[in-house]
């Protein structure tokens, strides 16, 4: 609106006002400014304006080594303060004051979830990250069935994204939905950040066990574990062998996973259930096909279901060269063998580029990477495994970007082709639009960003805190031998219909 005049207001003080009147208004405008600064500044609930100017600019990253060595360089001073003496007291005062002062707590949407993050000796952190990093192009290290060790790692590195966006500095944070606090007794949550998957990887056998040892008695000696037994605790378990010799010492925590696996092949009985755990989304092994890209290969999508991954898998993988015998004569369908390497990825992300459907099989548990490279390359997955749970599926309804076939129907001949060809062509763009809208949940990145699955995590675990503290408390009370084992978990078996 420069330049516009308005008359009424120009000579609303006479011509004759005095020099005094105008230097009062301006110190009385200067105080009002001086007090807003003020409580923008100091109030815990608010950002500082400048917090929020330079956030608001950070630059995002989703390339893990770039992250991490921003992230190595950075300084990370020690600022949390020790365990009170008395822990458990003051965490009864805080709770006391929060429910007192807050009407809406402890709802999960009373503010943002309190982690207090523990610092742990460098061993089981930063020496591993470093480890990490200087052996990243040792291209020689594979596993057994040819992939690189660390893409392996990478694909499991959501220890490292949710670890680095709690540690960072206030101002370069853009996520609201968590907080992290300084004092144990502020805490909702206690984060432990021991990496269990690159110790896994990295170390010889018998000094990955040891390590573990050692990191189960420094988590179990802290005062917090000890009044809580863990229910508070998040430890990332998310590769399937990650922290395997010790799990049974920590089977009340929550545990941070790539999925259930109700087999018993990799978690036994008892260890792992949704109402305690969270699922996590894999980190994509190919590159986001974001809308403009998915609109560029609208017209090249003429290949209708494509597969390129392990084609023999133990367990509930079996399926996959069953599925290879049913398809591989099918027209217009492309089913190939291959490892997560670079030449695999630069495969892999062309062939979803070029498809319309691409096939998520089980692979040795019920869940795989593949699900997430589809969903970021605007393939529409066709999930074919029926004891697999999803990540934040308490928020996300994921009938919205996949189709989900069980398996006795995906091998009945010449079934499932005939399923995709008859599929409406109005749905096809819905869930092709719905996969571009999805996507930004499964991109882990630096900053964390709104609505990714860093931000997804935490919302799932504020969306549990209420039974935590439940499960807390009763334990604490609780005569030894008597009720000591809840008869009121409930929990309910997977069965997959087809959608």
């Amino acid at each position: 609106m420069a330049g516009k005049q308005f008359p009424s207001l120009a000579h609303a003080r006479p011509a004759s006002a005095s020099a005094s009147s105008r230097r009062l208004l301006a110190a009385a405008g200067a105080l009002v400014l001086l007090s807003a600064v003020y409580f923008l500044l100091l109030s815990p609930s608010s950002p500082r304006p400048a917090d929020a100017v330079l956030a608001s600019h950070t630059p995002t990253t989703s390339s893990f080594l770039a992250s991490l060595e921003s992230f190595l360089a950075a300084p990370h001073p020690s600022d949390s303060a020790a365990a009170p003496g008395d822990l458990d007291a003051a965490i009864r005062a805080q709770e006391e004051a929060r429910l007192l002062g807050d009407p809406a707590w402890p709802a999960p949407a009373a503010g943002p979830l309190r982690v207090y993050v523990y610092e742990m000796p460098s061993k089981f952190t930063y020496d591993l990250l470093r480890r990490f990093r200087d052996s990243y192009h040792k291209t020689e290290n594979l596993t057994s069935n040819g992939s690189p060790v660390h893409r392996l790692i990478e694909q499991h590195s959501i220890d490292y994204w949710l670890w680095a966006d709690l540690m960072a500095p206030e101002s370069q944070r853009l996520l609201k939905s968590v907080v992290r606090v300084q004092r144990q007794e502020e805490a909702d949550i206690f984060y432990v950040p021991f990496f269990t998957t690159i110790s896994y990887f990295l170390l010889e056998k018998q000094e990955c066990k040891a390590l573990y040892r050692e990191a189960l008695k420094w988590v179990t000696d802290q005062p917090a574990w000890q009044r809580s037994e863990g229910r508070d605790h998040v430890i990332p378990v998310h590769h399937p062998w990650s922290f395997k010799s010790v799990r049974r010492f920590i089977k009340k925590a929550i545990w941070l996973l790539p999925d259930m696996d109700s087999t018993g092949n990799w978690y036994k009985p008892g260890q792992v259930y949704l109402e305690k755990d969270v699922i996590l989304p894999y980190v994509p092994n190919v590159d986001h096909c974001d809308s403009k890209c998915v609109s560029e290969t609208q017209s090249k999508r003429s290949i209708l279901l494509f597969f390129r991954g392990r084609l023999k898998r133990n367990a509930g993988g079996k399926i996959r060269s069953k599925l290879v015998e049913e398809l591989k004569s099918a027209e217009d369908i492309v089913i190939e063998e291959g490892s997560a390497g670079a030449q695999g990825k630069a495969a892999a992300q062309d062939g979803m580029r070029k498809s319309l459907f691409c096939l998520s099989p089980a692979g040795d548990t019920p869940s795989s990477a593949r699900l997430f490279d589809a969903i970021v390359s605007g393939c529409i997955p066709v999930i074919i495994s029926d004891e697999l749970e999803l990540p934040f599926e308490g928020i996300l309804d994921y009938r919205e970007i996949a189709l989900f076939v069980s398996s006795s129907d995906a091998l009945q001949p010449g079934w499932l082709v005939k399923y995709l060809r008859r599929m409406d062509a109005k749905r096809i763009r819905e869930m092709q639009s719905n996969l571009v809208k999805f996507s930004k949940h499964f991109l882990y990145s630096s900053p964390a960003r709104s609505l990714g699955p860093e931000d997804l995590t935490w919302r799932m675990i504020a969306g549990k805190l209420l039974n935590i503290k439940l499960h807390i408390r009763r334990s604490q009370r609780v005569v030894r031998e008597s009720r000591s084992i809840c008869t009121c978990e409930y929990r309910v078996g997977n069965s997959t219909r087809m959608l």
